[in-house]
């Protein structure tokens, strides 16, 4: 097994190797066959899930315009990380390829371009996916597709997220019968649960398994402080603030994460408050408004930060070579998630990742003991797979209607064809679609909850087209608070805060948000 000459030489000129893991996803692709790539963190995971696609165009057959690969993340950050990424080799090997995102936050006009001239590589998210297929012309965007990478499936396999996304991945291989299935995971406990979780059937020998080189072992230590006592309570690490800096001033750059978002303020301005060095430090989460997102992913990439404070909007995948040191504040919440973040220090497989935990009061110490330990023994924990949710389910089937009418047996069989739903059986299947056709037993009076109608043949369709539009404003498996936005008066946003929240406030009320004081 060979790569053409111009990756090989884009490798060389890099003055890196082809690793095993990359090599093997490769054969895995031409010899048509769905893989599980398991590796550390920095082990060039996301490279080898693109790299039979870009053997593919970089061959002396290149294919054609459409949609060629389809790429789903679990975060919006990681998918718009990794074009950028991924458009490195692109230019520089000098492939013709067409990369684009599409999530929450790309524009409506751009959407609407992708559905009438999809890209070759699409990046996009689980709930994303979902509605692009809930279009009629989703038949013809994804019929000629010959690959999907789900990244980092580790992190939502198990949730309701991961149910949504393997009844797409059904739906897509009735619409693509000839696309090959990949999946990129940090280590976990048990790889085949996941095998069977990607599998069309839920057959895990269907799927090859691919295990990564091994890497360096991560140094992980715990702060112990200096010239006080751990609190009894709280959990933020305040305390641990001053030697945080010191750790700051002493490496190129730190990624904090923090547990919550309030949490991710809070430390923030604490850390501004001891910068006598003036030095650059940053703050990351999800309610911040893209504007300000992107300004501060810009800015890492570039290394123009000494520091970050981020939540979970980080955890996964951004790739950021230089970051020296990651620090937990507060309690690591299990050993999995502890090395996800870890291994954003270096990112490198030869390299070890270097991570400080700060727990926040003296319990929190105890876990962080136990993390450690489990980190250094090798342990992996996560949630267990389950049956897939029937309020996911009962989405899915809205969506499919949307996109045109459907037969009753064939999307029964489809639906069975994903894992978490190999346990549907008629009775279930017709209790979810009379749920969706009338709205169930205390909605099926209104006339506007009577959404899809049977034929005598078994086929479903839509009772109205307007259906389609009010299923697409409200479709979702993330249930987010009411949010309100923040903006100055100049109506520059800032990001949202929940309207509990707001609700609270008067004029004249500060406020802490996007790492400034701001006053109501």
């Amino acid at each position: 097994m060979t790569l053409p000459p111009s990756i090989t030489q884009w490798f060389t000129a890099r003055g890196w190797r082809v690793r095993r893991h990359q090599m093997e996803m490769l054969e895995a692709a031409r010899a048509g066959d769905h893989a599980l790539l398991v590796a550390d963190t920095g082990a060039g995971k996301t490279l080898a899930g693109f790299m039979p696609t870009l053997a593919d165009f970089a061959g002396d057959d290149p294919p054609g315009d459409g949609l060629h690969t389809l790429y789903v993340s679990p975060l919006k950050a990681l998918a718009h990380d990794v074009q950028r990424n991924l458009l490195t080799p692109v230019d520089e090997i000098g492939l013709n390829i067409r990369i684009e995102t599409r999530s929450g936050d790309t524009p409506s006009d751009r959407k609407a371009r992708q559905r009438v001239r999809p890209p070759h590589v699409l990046l996009t998210t689980p709930e994303s996916l979902s509605l692009l297929l809930s279009y009629p012309e989703s038949a013809t965007i994804f019929a000629g597709l010959k690959r999907v990478i789900v990244d980092e499936v580790h992190a939502f396999a198990t949730s309701k997220r991961g149910d949504l996304l393997a009844l797409s991945l059904a739906r897509l291989q009735a619409l693509a019968p000839g696309m090959r299935r990949a999946a990129l995971s940090a280590t976990v406990a048990d790889p085949q649960d996941f095998c069977a979780w990607l599998a069309p059937d839920g057959d895990a020998a269907a799927v090859r398994l691919v295990e990564g080189e091994e890497g360096a072992k991560p140094e992980l230590s715990i702060l112990h402080p200096e010239d006080q006592r751990v609190p009894w309570g709280g959990h933020a690490a305040a305390w641990a603030v001053p030697q945080l800096y010191d750790e700051i001033r002493r490496n190129n750059t730190t990624l904090i994460f923090t547990n919550t978002r309030f949490l991710a303020e809070y430390i923030f301005q604490l850390l501004w408050d001891v910068n006598d060095d003036k030095l650059p430090i940053g703050i990351h989460h999800g309610s911040l408004s893209k504007e300000a997102r992107r300004k501060v992913e810009g800015a890492m990439a570039r290394g123009e930060l000494r520091a970050l404070v981020c939540t979970a909007s980080l955890d996964l995948g951004v790739d950021w070579g230089d970051v020296d040191l990651v620090v937990q504040m507060g309690a690591p919440k299990g050993s999995s998630r502890l090395l996800q973040r870890i291994g954003r220090a270096n990112h490198r497989l030869d390299c070890p990742s270097r991570a400080l935990l700060a727990p926040g009061n003296r319990f929190e110490f105890l876990e962080a003991f136990a993390a450690q330990e489990a980190v250094h023994e090798g342990k992996r924990d996560g949630e267990e797979f389950r049956a897939g949710g029937l309020d996911v389910l009962a989405q899915h089937v809205m969506a499919t209607a949307c996109a045109g009418p459907f037969d009753e047996g064939a999307l029964l069989a489809e639906v069975q064809s994903a894992h978490p739903y190999r346990w549907i059986d008629q009775a279930q299947w017709t209790r979810v679609l009379e749920f969706v056709a009338t709205g169930g037993y205390a909605l099926r009076a209104y006339d506007r909850f009577k959404r899809i109608v049977r034929d005598k043949q078994g086929t479903w369709r839509l009772t109205h087209p307007e259906h389609a539009a009010r299923f697409r404003l409200n479709a979702g498996i993330i249930v987010d608070s009411e949010m309100l936005e923040v903006r100055f008066r100049n109506g520059r946003s800032l990001g949202k805060v929940e309207e509990s929240f707001g609700a609270t406030l008067s004029p004249g009320d500060t406020i802490r948000f996007a790492g400034m004081d701001l006053e109501v």
